[in-house]
């Protein structure tokens, strides 16, 4: 017996040693999520990390691997359909129900569209864009900042001169032809720190659209585009706390219930104290300082079914110091600081009149105040020169919606206030007290949109805005020799406005057009003619505009901009809706643009028609865009071809022409353009993204040779934006990890890593000359000319 025992001992022994290296079965069954159903050839892939096996499933969707023990990895793919990743350790002969989400069937992940795929082919509009705050979050962000300027410069048609560019340009306009809207007060400054990042807290952003083609009636004001970010409603009924830590700021959002199902407050801000960081950096960075934040404060009220209340805050401040920029003109200063600051509010009431007719009244204001202080040497006294804009608007509007068609009606009014220039002198004994006439305008709107489906195939949109301006005293306005050059020499007379006083009237009508025709269920053609009135601009001879541009109001000698934009368009999507494809071409023609005679000089000058020229551009591309926005991989990529050219023809002298009056390439001309933008779903805890930008060099002006007067050196310059920089292209990086925890608690946390400028191209911001000895040398600036990582925290309690 005993011997009959061992022998059984032996037995199992080496079948348990044969079973262990021979392995156990994994099988299992592979099924759609939606309907049950299996699915044929699905490919199952084990340990794909190490040596991999695998099989397909059969027509019962079943398959079968023999695995060895311990952990390994298995994937499931199939196409159409999201990859099902699941880590296991076997121990035992193992049975599987995989379940796969169809594609098609999935929320979309990436939104670069006009609010999904439907409105994007059927809506008679064209060039609407809107980027999600979610693909927005998951972009690589220089230093870690969440950017809605950067994002939009990921799409066809909007571009910047550079990295540190204050706002961007559209379809061949200028930074200022840009309307720009959070929650309906505009800002007039959307960046900090000189452009490297926007002034829009992320985490309270609830979503933008921006119109670049067919602008809806309700807007006007901007020759070119109009940006509309609207912030989120509170939340009524759970609290919730976001916020995050970066190299650049910290922030935190509040979104508070009061009154559960009534009353709403959400609360968020966001600081960067950086002058403690940068000395730490270089010893060269010691001398400056850069620090800047934003809050903004949402309230909601729901008074009954059919009325609510919504009131809003937001204020923003900038600060930065150098002594490496120069400083107030006749003033020996020691540093030079720009500081720069808004603050808006808005207040709207809905009502709801029928369940299919509401009425909208809003009011709103907006301040934009900014400072150049330079600090004497001598005395340590601080000099400043302020200049402030104000902006107060009431409107009310009429929405009437139906299935086949809607309806807008609306009558606005605003009122601008600007104080061009003030020299404040504090304790200074050299420096007298300036102050430059301000400006005063109401401008009055009438407007009315109608979009229509005439039939399966055929829609149109159609809106008329009429805007009448009126340039307000008091005023001295100068009367200079007809057919003469505007300048201090043709002078004839000075007539005195008191206040409120009409000296000039402008007024027009602005028809905007879409046409919509489907091609299919799947594909339509559009066609589309927009014109729009510019009113206020900034006036500058910079490349891009500094914080303390000067604002200006059209009168009697400033003629207010007129913008006539023609696009057509071709747009499909493909595989159920999972990629989107569009081709846009557009013609644009603006008159009355703003340029500067040589040598302008804009600071508390009285009368600053004496150092402008106005002349007509033109503006013409071609757009294309593939999406993918369902899937493991999403993302888009997009070819841009546009040029931009200015004419400037004022009268016969040479400083009333530019270039001659030949037509000469703007500073924002950048022919080709090419931006892809790739996210990677590893997982619901991972995702890596991938940005690649490349575009033509913008135009620079270079000395064509030098003059010597009074023995000393001078450059001479002839045309204007006869150069290109370099070619820009750049390479970015990020990782985001979603709760690293694992698990779905009440405290979710995320880490982003980024490296912006991954190859660290020496990209040239600008090229600048200096004069040494008797030679004029050029000097390259890049702003980021090496890779900069960085990495960021933030979480969601709730």
């Amino acid at each position: 017996m005993n011997r009959i025992f061992a022998c059984l001992i032996v037995l199992l022994t080496l079948s348990s040693a044969t079973r262990a290296q021979s392995g156990y079965i994994l099988s299992g069954i592979v099924l759609d999520s939606a309907t049950n159903q299996p699915l044929v050839r699905a490919a199952v892939v084990l340990d794909y990390a190490r040596q991999t096996t695998g099989a397909y499933t059969d027509t019962q969707g079943r398959f079968e691997i023999r695995v060895t023990r311990g952990a390994h990895v298995i994937v499931v793919r199939h196409i159409g359909y999201l990859s099902f990743r699941l880590a296991l350790s076997v121990h035992r002969d193992t049975d599987l129900t995989v379940k796969l989400p169809s594609v098609s069937s999935q929320l979309e992940e990436v939104v670069v569209t006009s609010k999904g795929y439907d409105r994007t082919v059927r809506e008679p509009r064209l060039g609407v864009s809107q980027i999600s705050m979610k693909t927005l979050e998951r972009l690589p962000a220089a230093l870690g900042e969440v950017d809605i300027l950067r994002g939009l410069q990921l799409l066809p048609g909007v571009t910047s001169v550079g990295e540190a560019a204050n706002g961007v340009n559209i379809r061949g306009g200028t930074t200022d032809q840009n309307l720009i809207l959070l929650d309906d007060t505009p800002i007039f400054n959307p960046t900090h720190m000189f452009g490297l990042f926007s002034v829009f807290p992320p985490d309270a952003v609830n979503g933008l659209d921006l119109y670049k083609g067919n602008v809806p009636a309700r807007y006007g004001g901007r020759a070119a585009s109009v940006l509309d970010i609207s912030l989120k409603n509170p939340n009524l009924e759970q609290f919730r706390l976001t916020g995050g830590i970066s190299l650049v700021s910290n922030k935190l959002t509040a979104d508070i219930p009061v009154v559960p199902g009534k009353v709403g407050l959400l609360v968020s801000g966001r600081g960067a104290f950086n002058s403690r960081l940068l000395p730490m950096v270089s010893n060269q960075l010691s001398s400056i300082r850069a620090d800047f934040g934003d809050v903004v404060a949402k309230a909601f009220w729901r008074i009954s079914d059919r009325s609510t209340l919504t009131a809003m805050g937001y204020f923003s401040k900038d600060f930065f110091q150098t002594n490496l920029l120069g400083s107030l003109a006749n003033i020996n200063s020691t540093s030079t600081q720009f500081r720069h600051q808004t603050l808006n509010s808005m207040v709207r009431w809905f009502y709801a009149l029928t369940p299919r007719l509401n009425l909208q009244a809003t009011v709103t204001q907006a301040q934009y105040v900014p400072d150049i202080l330079s600090r004497e040497a001598v005395t340590d006294n601080m000099v400043t020169l302020r200049q402030a804009l104000r902006q107060r608007q009431a409107k009310v509007s009429l929405n009437y919606q139906r299935e086949s068609d809607k309806t807008e009606v609306g009558i606005s009014a605003i009122h601008y206030q600007l104080n061009p220039g003030e020299l404040l002198p504090g304790n200074s004994l050299s420096v007298n007290y300036q102050k430059t006439p301000g400006e005063n305008a109401l401008e009055l709107d009438l407007y009315a949109d109608h979009e229509a489906s005439i039939s399966e195939r055929l829609a149109v949109s159609a809106g008329l805005r009429y805007s009448h301006f009126l340039s307000l005293g008091p005023a001295l306005v100068r009367q200079y020799t007809s057919g003469e050059p505007i300048d201090e020499t043709s002078v004839v007379s000075t007539i005195e406005y008191a206040a409120g006083k009409v000296t000039r009237q402008y007024n027009g009508l602005e028809p905007r057009v879409g046409v919509r025709y489907s091609v299919g269920a799947n594909a339509s053609v559009k066609v589309g003619y927009n014109l729009m009135r510019q009113y206020l601009q900034v006036v500058t001879n910079t490349t891009t505009p500094l914080p303390t541009a000067r604002w200006k109001t059209s009168d009697p000698h400033i003629r207010p901009q007129v913008s006539q934009l023609w696009s057509a368009g071709w747009f499909q999507n493909l595989k159920n809706n999972v990629y989107e494809w569009s081709a846009e071409v557009y013609w644009r023609n603006t008159r009355n643009v703003l340029d500067y005679k040589p040598g302008a000089d804009f600071l508390l000058q009285a009368n600053p028609e004496t150092q402008l020229l106005q002349g007509r551009s033109k503006a013409y591309g071609l757009e294309m865009m593939l999406s993918k926005k369902k899937g493991e991989l999403t993302g888009w990529v997009n070819y841009t071809f546009a040029r931009t050219l200015n004419q400037v023809v004022a009268g016969a002298d040479f400083d009333q022409r530019i270039n001659g009056g030949d037509w000469y390439r703007a500073n924002y001309d950048r022919p080709h353009s090419v931006n892809a933008s790739i996210n990677i779903n590893q997982s619901k805890h991972h995702s890596f993204s991938f940005n690649f930008v490349y575009s033509t060099g913008r135009p620079y002006t270079a000395p064509e040779g030098i003059i010597r007067y009074q023995n000393r050196n001078y450059p001479y310059y002839n045309e204007r934006n006869q150069y290109r920089l370099p070619d820009y292209h750049r390479l970015d990086f990020a990782w985001n990890i979603y709760n690293p925890g694992l698990k779905a608690r009440r405290w979710q946390g995320h880490w982003t890593f980024t490296v912006y400028n991954l190859y660290g191209r020496k990209n040239a911001y600008s090229i600048f000359f200096r004069t040494e000895g008797q030679a004029t040398n050029p000097y390259r600036l890049a702003i980021f000319a090496a890779p900069i990582p960085s990495l960021s925290y933030n979480f969601e309690f709730k």
